[in-house]
Order: structure tokens, then C-alpha cells, then sequence
């Protein structure tokens, strides 16, 4: 009988994590957050909708939200004949599509490699990364998804 993989990591100290680029910068979503990743799909605009969202995709009759990760960390836009692709995660409001470079490979850190974000990430990334995990030849940096997916209605003011 075979333990799942969520139970060997715990019982090892490691954490899987499902990753991806966003212009050059290396991120990870817990896998267990991760609903599916896909190829471009066609996207419906929103009107009025703040330009972190590039649209609405059609996932086998779910609507789902899909959010440019480019303009969530104030990037600039990419080569035009460049289609993003989707990361679709879960959150507490339901799936969202996170719109992403290149997706990468499901990877095994050990909690040990972890480290609080370093004062080198600034801007928005600084925002929504938890941490990072030092890695052979990079970081990976370990993406918030509540966060990332928090998108403030244009026009809307924060509760006084």
C-alpha cells in the first residue's frame, strides 16, 4: 500500500510546490492549491474590470476569472506573438486562472531551504511572495495566492 504524496512529504519535512515563470522570475504555488494547468484559452473581456484582469476563459462550462501576472507585479507586457499560459488555482472565492509565461515542474523543497522573502524583491512581487526556497541556481519564490488574486473593483474605497 502506497502513501499519498501529501503524507510522505509531511512525514519527510518537504513541501511540493507546482511552478512557473513570470517574466524570468521563478515562482511556486502549492500543489495542492492547483486545480490544472492549460493552454491559452480564448478570454471574454470584462468591462470596467481593473487591468490585472484580462478576462473571463470558459473551463468545460466553469467561468473562470483569469488575472495577468505580468500586470499583477507591474511588469511590462510580453512580445505580442508570446500567449500566456494558465495556472488555475483554488482559492476561498473559487478557481481563478493565473496568466503566466512558461508553466515549469512539480519540485520537492525541504522546509529547511525555506527563507523569509529578501529585501531584493520589491515592488508588488514583495507583496505577494511568502518566502523563497534556496535551490541549485535560484530561488524559488513561493507566490501568496490569496493575495495574488485580491483585485481591489475600481472606484472602490478601503473600509474606514
Amino acid at each position: 500500500m502506497s502513501t499519498t504524496p501529501s503524507l510522505s512529504a509531511a512525514a519527510t519535512g518537504s513541501r511540493q510546490f507546482s511552478t512557473f515563470y513570470v517574466d524570468g522570475l521563478y515562482f511556486g504555488v502549492e500543489v495542492l492549491k492547483v486545480q490544472e494547468l492549460i493552454r491559452y484559452q480564448d478570454m471574454t473581456r470584462v468591462p470596467l474590470a481593473p487591468g490585472v484582469i484580462r478576462g473571463l476563459i470558459n473551463l468545460r462550462g466553469q467561468i473562470v476569472t483569469a488575472i495577468d501576472m505580468r500586470r499583477r507585479l507591474d511588469m511590462h507586457e510580453p512580445p505580442a506573438d508570446r500567449l500566456p499560459m494558465n495556472v488555475v488555482v483554488r482559492t476561498d472565492d473559487g478557481a481563478v486562472s493565473l496568466l503566466v509565461d512558461e508553466i515549469g515542474d512539480v519540485v520537492d523543497v525541504q522546509q529547511e531551504q525555506f527563507e523569509a522573502a529578501p529585501e531584493t524583491i520589491r515592488g508588488r512581487a514583495n507583496d505577494l511572495v511568502t518566502g523563497v526556497y534556496k535551490m541549485t541556481g535560484r530561488l524559488l519564490l513561493v507566490l501568496d495566492v490569496e493575495r495574488a488574486v485580491s483585485v481591489e473593483r475600481p472606484g472602490a474605497r478601503a473600509a474606514a
